[in-house]
């Protein structure tokens, strides 16, 4: 069966409390991916450098979030749930996911990329096993950030830096149904969109080992409302090589006609900087 066709036969098949309890499960799905990876995270602002302003510099950041979301979702047109979960409740669902993000720079401009996937799985059997004996979920997140930025104020040490770009996401959200009657059907529900955003970012040097960084972003476009926070402590092992520890919120509200995500999501994040 279609996802469309699935949907036009809800009303006559899906049990009110089977509904409930799909869009509970389809929630923490949705809500889960962004906290490894929908929601994009800008590079962690490099390191302070020595080398002179007019040296072009590449930085490679790996990093981890342990995010909790909190919100109102929907998928398949169901009713909104509202939710909490802790990123110990998310983790447990997520398959695979990978997050990476790189800054190119010269003199006072840079140019920001970040890209990070998620797949996310789960399970749950169905109240009475009436209609299906099971309902399994599969949620596939991409987020990709292409940006620019320019050095408004400071040094190799300390900058403060303007930026813009644009953030694409895409998310799909699979169904199936296992046993009873409606053993094998399945359904679709698939979402892509762009937004822009705007914002700034700096690093301040402590000492000449140990740093501030962060940046604060805000935008719209395909959702009503995009921003991203993030405040961290870094520390310079070496000239080609730190870690950085912080704290991150980012907020999204993005509907379609089937689909609601306006969640918040906020932790503790971990970066490495590998600076060339």
């Amino acid at each position: 069966m279609s996802y469309t066709e699935g949907r036009r036969a809800r009303g006559s098949v899906c049990h009110p409390r089977v509904a409930r309890r799909l869009a509970g499960i389809a929630t923490l799905l949705l809500m889960s991916t962004p906290a490894m990876a929908a929601d994009v995270m800008p590079v962690i602002a490099s390191a302070p450098t020595t080398q002179p302003t007019d040296h072009p510099t590449f930085s490679f950041s790996p990093y981890f979030w342990a995010a909790g979301i909190s919100g109102d979702t929907a998928v398949f047109g169901l009713p909104e749930v509202h939710s909490a979960e802790s990123f110990g409740d998310i983790l447990k669902d997520v398959d695979f996911g990978f997050m990476g993000a790189g800054e190119f720079r010269y003199g006072q401009f840079s140019v920001l990329t970040d890209l990070s996937y998620a797949r996310v799985t789960s399970d749950s059997a169905t109240p009475r096993g009436v209609f299906a004996d099971s309902i399994a979920l599969k949620q596939e997140t991409f987020t990709g950030m292409l940006g620019v930025g320019y050095t408004i104020l400071g040094d190799g040490q300390s900058h403060l830096d303007v930026v813009g770009g644009a953030k694409l996401w895409w998310t799909e959200t699979t169904i199936s149904f296992r046993g009873g009657p409606l053993g094998g059907v399945s359904g679709r529900d698939e979402a892509t969109w762009v937004d822009g955003l705007g914002g700034f970012r700096g690093v301040y040097s402590i000492t000449p080992t140990v740093y501030l960084t962060g940046w604060g972003l805000v935008g719209a476009g395909g959702a009503d409302l995009d921003w991203d926070v993030m405040g961290g402590l870094g520390y310079k092992f070496k000239d080609s090589i730190s870690g950085v520890m912080g704290y991150r919120a980012m907020g999204v509200n993005y509907s379609n006609d089937s689909l609601i995500n306006d969640i918040v999501e906020q932790g503790p994040i971990l970066g490495l900087v590998v600076h060339f």
